[in-house]
């Protein structure tokens, strides 16, 4: 269906057609200033110019044309030519009941195709850390709003599984003649998969620390390396066993943290097709060789800064991160035919993608680019989290923090939350910790999805899980006390709404419209905080509407069903944006 915001800009659009005028000028926003007017349409100061007449005297023109229209109960001109709009209590109230009638609460499907994904990262055989985070929790984000918007995702972890880091680990097992350690364990047992885990944590520090200290450990990594990826055994078997342990302790993590994937691939995934790849690139003249390197240049004369090419192979015949992300853009082309391939990845590696992004678009005689103009190819870069201190967030002691860790203290901090509001006190021990885990999920997500992708931001533990504020455990409340005052009334949410509007809940109704332009926002800039701006508007608008409105102690039954069906219809949408933000709704506190 259509937004309330489209229909109008339809409507004042077609006016300012009426002038000889582009449609497009007829463009309706929400009014900066609601204490004068619902909505505006500042066009007549563009359509001016074209009309070579006074922007007020356009504007007059147009509103002569809306006066024919029984949409609008007031229409006016102020300032220098803005148009002021209020529609009608019938138009909002008819509105507001489609909105209520539609399985998709307003927001219309905005895409098609498949889409993949890339917001994952971690490598094998190390612990995850609070700085995979943020790519996970914003590119699982994106990939739910995507999904609602009517794209085939797919959610690709991309994990470093292939590089000399593994060489390292496996030839200390078999130094140490504890291959069997690895060998032996049960990739269904998550006891046996955690004692691997742990054992990889302390043994990969202590055997780079050595390799670098050591040129011999270090030679025998990197010969280590070279036979792991001809797939000689026994490094193969090793390394497939650690991968699989790998994923299962990542698999775990992720799930802790309500984040899905639905490729579970890493660089070992594309390994044999970098050698007929980059054959290719040698035999046009994108490939040469640049200091004993195989390297293909990527700068354009439009730089304003030097653009290094991207580097195939090294002079040791080694490749690099870019070789194999091209790679992964050759399967990523010929398995799913993407629309769509969005990174999900640190800012800070913006120059390494402009390289990959320019070298699949590579074309030559005999050659077709690896990415061709019309597939999106994006990087949706973000910034830090830090302490309170301004810096990288870390342990007390310095250290880097397990990602494990640091949902386990929001966990505390949320039981410690809700014992000091007397929240969840009445519930079994599963429950209680059940809803300490979404409060403290809630607060972690909405933390980071709340600010600009591209922002650093403080991570404040003590400020993040307050129940009052701009806070994920504050929107948790407000959904949880809507939901408990419909369970209080009876009402079934399934039911049709009817709406009889009255002046005090109206603010909450033209919200309620606002939904699909909040969500259009989020979708065309890979940009959550759009949805959560949204979302804590709702929940304040809807705590005013809470405190100036008899709900189950009205008296008037029709007005006492409309104003149940603002509720619901609340929760409704309150609920929908949480998700698509992976935060989810406990049935009670």
């Amino acid at each position: 269906m259509m937004s309330l915001i489209s229909k109008l800009s339809d409507v004042v659009g077609k006016a300012f057609e009426a002038q000889g005028l582009p449609a497009e000028l007829g463009a309706v926003q929400v009014s900066d200033r609601p204490d004068l007017a619902q909505f505006q349409c500042n066009g007549a100061m563009a359509a001016a110019k074209l009309a070579k007449k006074n922007p007020r005297e356009v504007a007059q023109a147009v509103v002569d044309t809306l006066q024919a229209s029984d949409i609008f109960s007031k229409i006016e001109i102020a300032g220098p030519g803005f148009i002021n709009l209020t529609v009608t209590g019938d138009y909002l109230q008819n509105h507001l009941k489609d909105i209520a009638g539609d399985d998709r609460l307003g927001v219309p499907v905005l895409g098609d195709g498949t889409v993949v994904l890339d917001y994952g990262g971690p490598n094998i055989a190390k612990p995850m850390h609070v700085g995979h985070l943020r790519a996970a929790i914003i590119g699982d984000s994106v990939r739910r709003v995507m999904t609602f918007a009517g794209y085939d995702t797919l959610g690709d972890v991309h994990m470093g599984d292939w590089g000399t880091h593994l060489g390292m680990l496996i030839g200390d097992y078999l130094r140490e003649g504890e291959e069997g350690l690895v060998l032996n364990t049960d990739v269904n047992d998550p006891f046996a998969v955690q004692a691997m885990m742990d054992d990889m944590a302390v043994r990969y520090p202590k055997a780079s620390a050595s390799a670098k200290e050591n040129a011999e450990l270090m030679a025998d990594a990197q010969a280590t390396t070279v036979k792991l990826q001809n797939k000689e055994e026994p490094y193969i078997t090793i390394w497939q066993k650690i991968f699989d342990v790998s994923v299962a302790g990542m698999k775990k993590t992720y799930a802790s943290l309500g984040v899905h994937f639905d490729l579970w691939k890493g660089e070992a995934a594309v390994h044999d097709l970098i050698a007929p790849m980059v054959e290719k690139f040698k035999e046009t003249t994108i490939a040469h060789e640049s200091k004993g390197a195989l390297v293909i240049n990527v700068a354009k004369g439009s730089d304003n800064k030097e653009v290094p090419p991207l580097i195939l192979y090294k002079t040791d015949g080694a490749v690099m991160y870019g070789t194999t992300d091209l790679a992964t853009l050759v399967e990523r082309m010929n398995l799913y035919d993407p629309k769509k391939i969005i990174y999900v990845v640190d800012q800070r590696q913006s120059l390494h993608f402009e390289q990959v992004f320019r070298a699949a678009r590579k074309e030559a005689a005999g050659l077709e680019p690896i990415v061709p103009e019309e597939v999106e190819l994006t990087h949706a870069g973000f910034g830090t989290m830090n302490g309170k201190d301004g810096k990288p967030f870390k342990t007390r002691a310095g250290g880097v923090m397990r990602l494990e860790d640091l949902i386990s203290m929001a966990e505390e901090k949320a039981r410690e939350r809700l014992a000091e509001a007397d929240l969840a006190q009445d519930m079994g021990d599963e429950e209680r910790e059940d809803v300490a885990h979404k409060v403290a999920l809630a607060a972690i997500k909405f933390a980071d999805l709340q600010n600009q992708r591209q922002s650093d931001y403080v991570f404040d533990l003590d400020r993040l899980t307050s129940f009052e504020g701009k806070t994920g455990p504050y929107l948790l409340y407000q959904a949880v006390r809507i939901k408990s005052l419909l369970r209080k009334a009876g009402y079934d949410l399934t039911a049709a709404k009817d709406f009889v509007l009255q002046e005090a809940d109206t603010p909450l109704a033209l919200l309620l419209t606002e939904l699909p332009e909040y969500f259009a926002a989020s979708l065309a800039n890979y940009a959550p905080h759009h949805l959560c701006e949204y979302a804590y508007k709702l929940a304040q608008t809807f705590s005013s509407f809470y405190g100036n409105c008899h709900i189950l102690s009205e008296e008037d039954e029709a007005l006492k069903n409309s104003r149940l069906a603002l509720c619901a219809l609340t929760y409704q949408q309150l609920e929908l944006v949480l998700e698509k933000l992976g935060i989810e709704v406990p049935e009670r506190m």
